[in-house]
């Protein structure tokens, strides 16, 4: 058993289809359990929302989920992520889910996971935050960008690319994923980088361990680089000035069912299953 929650912020997101019902039906029940708890529906979060809280649910999909990372990292509140989209990788109750155990939330039935964020940053700019990954990539979609990679002073490569994806083990699922990235367990303090369309016959990703400063120069003159966070904000990117990014020392806490198994939401919103081979037949 975890802490109780006593107050509680919720963050809805209106346009995903039955939030608002689903937000009236849980704030009920914390009403009922003497949960103090605000709301709101407003994007990005007000300034200092989750300061003093207990947790934070998140009711929409994971793209609302990623709009109060930075917010719940800086005031370390867990997340309680409700889905009201379509996979739900980062909100993993279903809304049946969450009107039936919320209840037991309240009262300290769930566990906490820590996940590992990228910290980012182009150059004297303030630094962001991702929890899926951060994109490099030209400004212009349709245009090559030649990166030049280091690890610290050691040089890894450079690429003749669409764009580089460096995702968390959270992110892994995400783009990464459909670049032809790794799946990596949560747990794992490492970053991934996976090229996106890359011109060469070597295309595969490589494993950062969690104390790597990598350093991302852009090495096409006459180009501006985009960089993506969480696929939501975009960084103003300094003309030679490196990228850079690095695991950041804070966490964000997620909250899940006591039995909660990455594995098992994998295979389900994957539908990663080879399925049962038939035995084979005699054929003498």
């Amino acid at each position: 058993m975890m802490q109780p929650i006593r107050r509680l912020a919720f963050v809805v997101n209106e346009q995903k289809a039955g939030a608002a019902d689903l937000a009236r039906g849980l704030m009920a029940t914390a009403r009922k359990a003497g949960v103090e708890f605000t709301h709101t529906a407003h994007f990005p979060l007000p300034e200092n929302l989750l300061q003093g809280f207990d947790a934070c649910c998140v009711i929409g999909g994971d793209g609302t989920l990623l709009g109060v990372v930075r917010a719940a990292a800086h005031a370390q509140v867990p997340v309680i992520g409700v889905n009201r989209g379509s996979l739900g990788f980062l909100t993993t109750f279903s809304a049946e889910e969450a009107r039936a155990l919320f209840a037991e939330l309240l009262t300290g039935s769930y566990r906490i996971a820590l996940r590992s964020l990228l910290d980012c940053s182009t150059g004297p700019g303030p630094h962001d935050l991702a929890l899926n990954d951060v994109l490099i990539k030209d400004e212009v979609n349709s245009r090559l960008v030649r990166l030049e990679v280091f690890a610290g002073k050691e040089l890894v490569t450079d690429y003749y690319c669409d764009g580089l994806i460096f995702t968390t083990p959270t992110g892994s699922t995400a783009y990464n994923l459909s670049a032809g990235g790794p799946l990596i367990h949560p747990a794992a303090e490492v970053i991934a980088m996976t090229p996106v369309c890359p011109h060469t016959l070597s295309n595969r990703s490589i494993i950062f361990r969690q104390d790597v400063r990598l350093r991302i120069y852009n090495r096409m003159e006459q180009s501006r680089l985009l960089v993506a966070i969480d696929g939501q904000r975009n960084l103003t990117f300094c003309q030679g000035s490196p990228v850079e990014i690095s695991i950041s020392p804070l966490k964000l806490a997620l909250v899940q069912r006591e039995d909660y198994s990455h594995f098992s939401v994998v295979r389900t919103k994957l539908q990663w299953s080879g399925g049962a081979a038939e035995a084979p037949k005699d054929r003498g």
